[in-house]
């Protein structure tokens, strides 16, 4: 579910600056690149500097390295932890057949979006 859900984000974020515009002003001032100058898919991965690119990857480490530990990492303050349970019914539910259904829509929605990406 993780990468379905990096997914479903990739998938709008390739979409939304096609509908709404971008962002104004500069990504780097000092190569006076703005972010309007700057294509949607692969054709960024060559536009962005590499400046911006370990920026990118730093953040993700750090997301990924600060995280709540799962009960792999053998910690006894998360051992009660559930993955992707957040303590938040709206999305899920209290009924399990409901729940089943909306995790299988989910499930879609996810594959979907990794084949769109």
């Amino acid at each position: 579910l993780k990468h379905g859900r990096i997914s479903m984000l990739a998938t709008m974020g390739y979409i939304t600056p096609e509908l709404t515009g971008k962002f104004p002003g500069f990504l780097a001032p000092s190569a006076g690149l703005k972010f309007a100058d700057i294509p949607t898919g692969l054709a960024a991965v060559s536009k962005v500097p590499a400046l911006g690119w370990a920026q990118i990857v730093a953040y993700a480490g750090y997301c990924e390295l600060s995280g709540p530990k799962t009960r792999a990492a053998n910690t006894s303050d998360y051992a009660d932890i559930v993955p992707g349970d957040y303590s938040f019914k709206v999305l899920t539910s209290s009924d399990p057949a409901e729940k089943d259904k909306k995790l299988r829509a989910e499930l879609a929605n996810c594959r979907l979006a990794m084949m769109a990406i």
